[in-house]
């Protein structure tokens, strides 16, 4: 029905002439409108279902991030306007000044709709990246979210150019010309956007890393890596926003190359009391050789020794005179021993026991190795029997802990 026809079928029906064009416009608005409705509702109810059901289950994994990411729904918002855009010289006089508004507005429902469908697409990409690489870490969302940027605003352009009928270029050109004003605008955004490729370029960070930064107080896994922030969920379950550059422009600590190396380091420090290190003497070295992890070592030692002080013509009177075994120097062959002995550490990593400079807290014997297991509770769990024992073990070499008096201490000397 052409626009001619309905005004005669119109003046056939006896309104009057002035009535006829409001008449005609309005009851032509009100049929595209009752078009438009059930066609986007069908499209978005019937055929997004349909498409939604090939796309999960099909055995291409890549095509859910497209259902995931809403692409086909906003694809479908296109209808509507592709109604109205069809029907567009039938709502209005052709002339008027409301046929080239509603044309502007018509245009710009296909510009707002290539907006989300292009930053569906985006996030679609983002998301089949990340599930590609998802033990590497690995991830683009800097690069993808300065691209909805740079998609956000020559929307926005492209929509005052259509508002105002002027040319695209022209104003992206004037924005050009305001380059101090944009450069102040956007500077979080383009500082993030330079950090976000040094960060992934020199592959510093990766998505479920674990980094300590103590001056965002951030020490956790990395969950999420954008252009404006990383967010770190910290071991507390608290979530600690870090701004991107803040990242290159500030030191943190990335362990990383503890995950990777197969080990987890294990440094800590037994603090013996230097008034319980003494020399020992051939009966006490007998008692100590009883202990199967050492025996070997003390007799073979003492071999050494042995022959040392012979050939020293050292005068065996006095303990001091010569070379002789000290229950430290025992205790820390039995501490190599027995940790040697334990299969839950690595052998082939860096594997010391020494002893630190004495302090006013005792003589420090520091166990530095690796455990196999990097896992947080079992790592603990490692270190914690290591050292029960070695604690429990000292009495045995008439070793003493140091550690500051207590009020058991002090209760025990008034009894």
């Amino acid at each position: 029905m052409t626009e001619d026809a309905i005004f005669t079928f119109l003046g056939q029906l006896g309104l009057p002439d002035k009535l006829i064009p409001l008449a005609a416009y309005s009851s032509v608005f009100l049929l595209v409108l009752l078009l438009a409705i059930p066609a986007t509702w069908i499209a978005r109810r019937s055929l997004l279902r349909f498409i939604h059901h090939v796309v999960r289950s099909n055995r291409m994994p890549w095509d859910d991030a497209l259902v995931d990411n809403h692409f086909f729904q906003r694809l479908s918002l296109i209808m509507p306007v592709l109604i109205f855009y069809i029907s567009q010289d039938l709502l209005l006089p052709p002339d008027s000044l409301a046929a080239i508004i509603l044309r502007r507005l018509i245009t710009c429902g296909f510009v707002l709709v290539g907006i989300g469908t292009i930053v569906a697409l985006l996030n679609t990409a983002n998301d089949i990246y990340k599930n590609l690489h998802r033990k590497s870490g690995k991830t683009i969302r800097g690069y993808v979210d300065a691209a909805r940027i740079v998609v956000y605003v020559l929307g926005i352009i492209f929509l005052i150019a259509i508002l105002t009928n002027r040319s695209p270029w022209g104003l992206l050109s004037v924005m050009g010309g305001l380059t101090a004003v944009t450069m102040l605008v956007f500077r979080d955004s383009i500082l993030g956007f330079i950090a976000s490729i040094q960060l992934t370029g020199t592959d510093m960070i990766r998505v479920g890393d674990w980094i300590e930064m103590p001056g965002y107080d951030a020490d956790g896994e990395v969950i999420e890596i954008s252009i404006h922030s990383v967010r770190v969920r910290n071991w507390d379950k608290t979530i600690t926003t870090i701004p991107t550059y803040g990242l290159i422009s500030k030191s943190f600590k990335n362990w990383r190359g503890m995950s990777e190396s197969g080990g987890r380091r294990i440094k800590r420090s037994l603090n013996l009391d230097m008034t319980s290190i003494r020399f020992l003497t051939d009966q006490e070295l007998d008692k100590l050789a009883e202990i199967q992890l050492i025996t070997d070592y003390i007799r073979r030692k003492q071999r050494e020794i042995k022959i040392f002080n012979k050939e020293h013509a050292v005068n065996p009177s006095m303990i001091i005179n010569g070379r002789c075994q000290t229950n430290a120097g025992i205790f820390r062959a039995y501490v190599i021993a027995y940790l040697r002995h334990n299969p839950k550490l690595h052998k082939d990593m860096t594997f010391l026991v020494r002893q630190l400079k004495p302090g006013p807290d005792g003589l420090p014997l520091q166990i530095y190795v690796f455990s196999r297991d990097q896992t947080w509770v079992n790592y603990e769990a490692i270190q914690a029997d290591i050292f029960d024992h070695l604690i429990a073990a000292l009495p045995q070499f008439e070793l003493r802990i140091f550690q500051q008096p207590s009020g058991y201490d002090f209760r025990k000397l008034v009894q």
